[in-house]
């Protein structure tokens, strides 16, 4: 993606179901579990690289000793950084050791952050600040054992204030307004009452104080806990957790919106955003690997037994499409085909846009997660380039054999044309010396390309459009191509997202700047006033009775036509060449991705009642130029 946005963060759930030195003497080392921990946050790094933390329990430790560790980190490189303030400490601690330890118990009692449940996060901000308060996981202390909570996800709430605004009156006093804590302090409220219930209910039964604890542990249903919990989300989300005494639990939302996998044997639980780490990290072959079904939990209690829980009814399935083109890692086995099958669908397009002339046409794309994208793009060009070929030869007319074999010879002209620079700092403010740095983001493979050749450039996605026109055209344009085709793996990014992506306002994204300019010609801005007016008073209705009052704005106008005023936005006078920008169908999406049918950035359709109320806010926003966020 050329135009940098913040995106996904990522969870890793591990739970060890044999005592710690099981793991010494099957895989030699007595931090097994810190090990896989540590591979499972790095395979899936793409997914945080503003913070990184881990946090673990250690069962069955006596009243006084330490059973929760968290570490955290806000640095340049988070997980780095986590791991060595691990490791020095029990670096420290092996060298005071006068003999090995190796029982579980005394592992335990010696070694900081080795446990049985361990939990793991990478942060992408998209609220608040890059801070190391706005690290996960986040911490709920208590003096009972049960009653510490600590929590992880990758999600975003579109109803934050109003479930404040309930966890106020309910009496507490939340210490931020932020999605996480306000989803940590409404599970804390009903883990509470819960243990308090059962507290009172193992006293009726005879249970003294000391004995009732354990036995809390084994009656707690985590289930109920979070059915009324979550009652009233409104997001999409994937939320980790891990009570004081052992139990660990991971949530995900009715529609599916975020993802989560897991895998468990008589070893280990495992759960991570991401299939291919577990594949990787734990050399699992992937038809053992599960996904955690929409509305449902997987518990894990302190005894070890997994169970799936059905805690909010599922609605239309609704994953995210923007996983499948760019978020997570492209090495899963189903994410690769369809990143090619991408590239692949959109070739009629492109040779449309090149007037047919393959022979004048070099191919490449932006580095570097849009390689896959263009392997598929370039395989479609090859076929159809091999099927011309047969069709001529086999037409009846006479050709030499040399004729036929430079027919046969033909393929696309492949060729790695973008290079990314170091990152570039602008540390000038006035805006046409910053101008000229992002100018030089990227750099060009000088004799790539022969003057007057068309160049196509495949791209996962264009959001803003700026670093295209700032960068990427004009360092293209001193190759002298007659033409560049610019071609988006992804659909038109129309709407904010809620979910996940730092995405939230309207002005910021070219289609939408390509609808107003097309608005302007048409003399059709009277409209922006009247569509604000109804976004205004859609914030008086119930959320449910919300309705995208954008959309219409768009529905006067065709994908081509958006397409092409995007064209000329991004082309400035100063470029010679002429430029072409090409997005993906959202039919052709749907297509490559079956099972990931979340288009909401794309249609404005979003899967839950809050995001209409998000999109109309954004709208608002833009009329009255408040660059505050809208949600």
């Amino acid at each position: 993606m050329s135009d940098a946005i913040k995106h996904e963060c990522g969870i890793a759930l591990v739970r060890l179901l044999k005592p710690l030195e099981f793991y010494k003497e099957k895989y030699g080392s007595s931090f097994y579990g810190l090990q896989k921990m540590y591979l499972m946050l790095e395979k899936q790094h793409n997914r945080g690289q503003d913070g990184a933390g881990f946090a673990s329990i250690k069962l069955d430790m006596a009243p006084g000793e330490r059973f929760m560790s968290r570490v955290r980190s806000s640095k340049q490189q988070p997980i780095k950084d986590i791991f060595g303030q691990i490791n020095t400490r029990i670096n420290k601690v092996e060298e005071t050791l006068a003999a090995p330890v190796t029982s579980s118990k005394a592992l335990k009692s010696t070694f900081p952050y080795v446990g049985e449940v361990m939990l793991g996060h990478l942060r992408y901000g998209t609220f608040g600040k890059n801070t190391i308060e706005s690290v996960h996981p986040f911490l709920r202390q208590n003096n009972w054992m049960h009653r510490n909570l600590i929590v992880a996800g990758n999600f975003n709430l579109t109803n934050v204030n109003e479930l404040f605004d309930n966890l106020v009156a309910l009496g507490q006093h939340p210490k931020e307004k932020a999605d996480t804590v306000t989803i940590m302090e409404k599970i804390g409220h009903f883990l509470d009452a819960a243990v308090a219930k059962l507290y009172k209910k193992l006293k009726q039964e005879g249970f003294d104080k000391e004995a009732a604890s354990p036995e809390i542990a084994r009656r707690l249903e985590i289930s109920k806990i979070l059915k009324k919990a979550s009652k009233n989300w409104d997001g999409g989300y994937v939320i980790a957790g891990m009570l004081g005494h052992g139990d660990s639990f991971v949530l995900r939302d009715p529609a599916g919106i975020r993802p989560a996998f897991y895998y468990q044997d008589d070893e280990v639980v495992v759960v991570a955003s991401e299939r291919p780490a577990i594949q990787t990290v734990f050399n699992v072959p992937v038809d053992q690997i599960s996904e955690v079904q929409p509305g449902e939990a997987l518990i894990i209690k302190k005894a070890g037994d997994v169970h799936h829980k059905k805690i909010n009814a599922p609605t239309a399935h609704r994953a995210c499409s923007f996983e499948r083109i760019y978020f997570s890692r492209g090495n899963d086995a189903d994410i690769y085909k369809e990143r090619k099958e991408l590239g692949r669908l959109l070739f009629p397009q492109i040779y449309a846009s090149v007037g047919g002339d393959l022979k004048n046409t070099v191919f490449s794309y932006i580095p570097n997660t849009a390689e896959t994208s263009f392997y598929g793009m370039v395989e479609q060009a090859q076929q159809f380039m091999s099927e011309k070929a047969a069709e001529t030869i086999l037409s009846g007319k006479k050709f030499s054999p040399e004729m036929i074999k430079a027919m046969l010879k033909e393929q696309p002209r492949v060729e790695k044309v973008t290079i990314k620079d170091a990152k570039l700092r602008t540390f000038i403010t006035e805006d046409s010396s910053r101008d000229d740095l992002v100018a030089h983001v990227y750099d060009v493979t000088y004799g790539s390309v022969k003057p007057n050749d068309n160049l196509v450039i495949i791209d996962d996605s264009i959001v803003r459009g700026t670093t295209l026109q700032k960068s990427i055209l004009r360092i293209l344009d001193r190759l002298n191509p007659k033409k560049i085709t610019v071609v988006s793996s992804a659909p038109q990014i129309r709407y904010p997202d809620c979910y996940g992506i730092d995405m939230a306002r309207l002005e910021d994204l070219i289609a939408f700047r390509a609808m107003l300019a097309l608005l302007e010609e048409h003399k059709k801005t009277d409209q922006l006033k009247t569509v604000y007016e109804q976004a205004k008073a859609s914030m008086q209705k119930p959320v449910e009775e919300i309705k995208n009052a954008v959309k219409p704005l768009y529905d006067q106008f065709s994908d081509d036509e958006i397409s092409l005023k995007v064209s000329q936005i991004l082309r400035t006078d100063d470029i010679k060449a002429s430029v072409d920008i090409i997005f993906q169908s959202v039919e052709n999406l749907h297509k490559a991705c079956p099972k990931h049918t979340g288009d909401w950035y794309f249609t404005g359709n979003y899967p839950t009642h809050g995001g209409n109320k998000v999109v109309n806010q954004a709208y608002i926003n833009f009329y009255e130029g408040n660059k505050g966020r809208a949600y």
